[in-house]
């Protein structure tokens, strides 16, 4: 079902980091999409490799650590999908990856689950991505970010170096210990149904032509982001569920007033830099206005 998470509805704030603690067996969140998502990494990790996975030779250690940790747990919380899984990704596992029969862990581990799996390492200048299987970017390059800083990943993200966000975060991660759990989200909006989003976000011009097909052509995109640190290594395992609902079934949903007003709230409260981040600037007026129609 469509809006599992709402973080636009008031219960969060956009540009804020919001996290909370999970307890481990809602760590993984395989839904009804499992096959749909596990098909399209076999296809990404087939066709373009380089684009979604990218590894520090010196993770191999924590790269098994983190496929023990997610065959263990959907073992425990989820053997049915673990089983569905292995027959999905067999023909990748079987084929090579990259034009190697050594398929990485972080790679096999990806494919068990939906989320994407980064792996972050300190290093002088803070936590950096030393080995990640990005399938499912959110207007984010990997071949771009691979190595870089917390800070230098997010120097576009407003608010992010400039005041509070990155300083907590930094503390965050220099502070989390082993067996803590820690989730938050983000949302935007996106015009196409892909996963599959290294571009920088924008919306097609011609979609606020008229209020109805403005809401049937867009999605809400909802990440939902968990921390954990690596008992054997101490690094910091990343991982990103996406949740793409079609805006279109916010018309069918019981909640659709709350939802509805929540986001339009949300959107008219965002400052111009959050505006142009999120690639809203030129369609957020007519949004709005599609939102209060829909909620009255």
């Amino acid at each position: 079902m469509p809006f599992a998470h709402t973080p636009y509805d008031g219960s969060k704030q956009p540009f804020s980091v919001g996290l909370e603690p999970l307890c481990d067996a809602d760590w993984l969140e395989p839904d009804d999409h499992f096959k749909a998502h596990l098909e399209r990494k076999v296809e990404l990790l087939s066709k373009v490799p380089r684009s979604v996975f990218r590894a520090e030779p010196e993770t191999l250690a924590a790269q098994g650590e983190v496929l023990s940790l997610v065959r263990n747990h959907l073992a425990e919380h989820h053997p049915a999908k673990l089983d569905l899984a292995g027959t999905i990704t067999a023909p990748l596992l079987e084929t090579g990856f990259d034009g190697s029969h050594d398929v990485p862990d972080l790679v096999r581990a990806a494919l068990l689950a939906q989320e994407d799996l980064v792996i972050m390492r300190a290093g002088p200048d803070g936590y950096r991505i030393a080995a990640a299987a990005l399938c499912f970017p959110s207007s984010w390059s990997l071949a771009e970010k691979f190595g870089q800083s917390m800070f230098d990943i997010h120097a576009n993200v407003p608010g992010f170096n400039n005041g509070r966000m990155g300083a907590v975060v930094s503390r965050i991660f220099q502070n989390l210990k082993p067996g803590q759990l820690v989730g938050r989200f983000n949302w935007s909006i996106y015009d196409d149904a892909d996963l599959h989003h290294p571009q920088p976000k924008q919306i097609a011009p011609q979609i606020d032509e008229d209020q109805a097909d403005m809401l049937a052509r867009l999605f809400v995109r909802v990440e939902r982001q968990t921390l954990r640190r690596l008992d054997g290594s101490g690094d910091i395992l990343f991982t990103i569920k996406i949740h793409h609902d079609p805006m279109a079934a916010l018309a069918r949903d019981e909640r659709r007033a709350l939802l509805a007003t929540g986001l339009r709230q949300q959107l008219l409260a965002l400052e111009p830099e959050q505006l142009s981040y999120k690639g809203l600037t030129a369609h957020r007026d007519a949004l709005a206005a599609a939102l209060d129609s829909l909620a009255a």
